[in-house]
């Protein structure tokens, strides 16, 4: 009963058993099958946002990305990645502009904020200057 008991611990210890470079060599496995799936949704998240592709286009894509997710998402990226970064900053900017509404900002209520944080010498002229042109 003791020896079954002892060859079931040593067998699970074998084959549980794990050294730095299988760790790390898992670790790199999950890391690159995040950063594909990744690259998978931002893909997908840039075809369907954008706005000069016909339902046709984006059909195609879609079936080649799903029959040959390699070569099709590589593919997007060489044809199409140089628009998606500008297309984010697009994004983005009107993000910004439509909180900056929302919130009730404005760059005047900002300037003069800053004019106040000048006159009771919190900062510098320069500084005023610098931020001031950042604004504008």
């Amino acid at each position: 009963m003791e020896q079954d008991v002892a060859g079931a611990v040593a067998e699970a210890t074998h084959l549980g058993q794990t050294t730095f470079w299988t760790f790390l060599g898992d670790v790199l496995v999950i890391f690159l099958f995040v950063m594909w799936f990744w690259l998978i949704i931002t893909v997908m998240f840039d075809l369907f946002r954008r706005r000069d592709v016909g339902g046709g286009a984006r059909v195609l894509w879609m079936i080649f990305m799903i029959v040959l997710p390699f070569i099709g998402v590589f593919f997007y990226l060489l044809t199409q990645g140089g628009g998606m970064a500008d297309r984010e900053t697009q994004r983005a900017e009107k993000a910004r502009e439509h909180l900056r509404e929302v919130v009730g900002y404005s760059v005047a209520d900002e300037i003069e904020k800053l004019g106040k944080l000048k006159a009771a010498g919190t900062i510098t002229g320069a500084e005023y200057d610098k931020l001031r042109a950042k604004l504008i």
